[in-house]
């Protein structure tokens, strides 16, 4: 289930207000090997362990939020910082 335009347009980290934008599949994919390897903490350092169907990242490709059934789940604790991972 893709994100709508609309919704898009309007929705931006809660933390920093940076306009937030769908996350591709390629580092989609990238990020979920990482989290099948265990190798993927989220911002109160608690390992992810659920691959994402999808994913919104901040337009300054910082931050990353997951998307289950269609709703973000925008919570500052449970986002994922980009600069853990190796040319994100």
């Amino acid at each position: 289930m893709s994100i709508s335009p609309k919704l898009l347009d309007i929705l931006c980290c809660p933390s920093s207000h940076v306009p937030l934008r769908q996350l591709d599949s390629k580092r989609l994919q990238k990020l979920n090997q990482a989290i099948n390897e265990q190798q993927v903490e989220n911002v109160s350092h608690e390992t992810v362990t659920e691959a994402l169907e999808e994913a919104l990242i901040t337009q300054d490709d910082k931050v990353i939020y997951a998307v289950c059934d269609g709703i973000p789940h925008l919570l500052p604790n449970e986002a994922i910082a980009t600069l853990q991972f190796e040319q994100f």
